[in-house]
């Protein structure tokens, strides 16, 4: 198949076909005359680069994903792999913290709120804080 219907098969570009060509991910491509010819393991190899940036991988990281089918390629991936879910676990907790951090405020405000008197700390800086320094979302 050529670049075009590759590109129309895995959902992407032949500019970002051709990228990928670039940077070492797809592996040597056979051409017929000028023309790339691409097949099967190609689609795959696509399919694959598309689905790791969707999972926050960047291009950068996937050098070596021609040579995947190598025991080296596969433990690469796998320490990818790895380190992508600590980064995701990472950032989960700091998500969850966040969260709470937040559900303190608004429980807070709304305290504030129905006290209708700046009793509490946040009220209290919320009340003297200069107009010029509120920043309104």
């Amino acid at each position: 198949m050529r670049i075009g219907e590759l590109a129309r098969l895995t959902g992407t570009t032949p500019k970002a076909i051709r990228l990928y060509e670039a940077r070492g991910l797809m592996g040597a491509v056979t051409r017929q005359g000028s023309y790339r010819q691409y097949g099967e393991e190609d689609l795959a190899r696509v399919q694959l680069i598309r689905k790791a940036q969707s999972l926050g991988f960047r291009l950068a990281q996937l050098e070596g994903l021609a040579h995947l089918h190598t025991p080296q390629g596969w433990s690469r991936m796998a320490a990818l792999l790895e380190a992508r879910r600590a980064a995701v676990a990472k950032e989960m907790l700091h998500l969850q913290q966040l969260t709470r951090q937040l559900a303190e405020l608004e429980a807070e405000l709304n305290r504030c709120d129905a006290a209708g008197a700046p009793l509490l700390p946040v009220c209290e800086a919320l009340n003297h804080a200069q107009p010029s320094t509120v920043v309104a979302k």
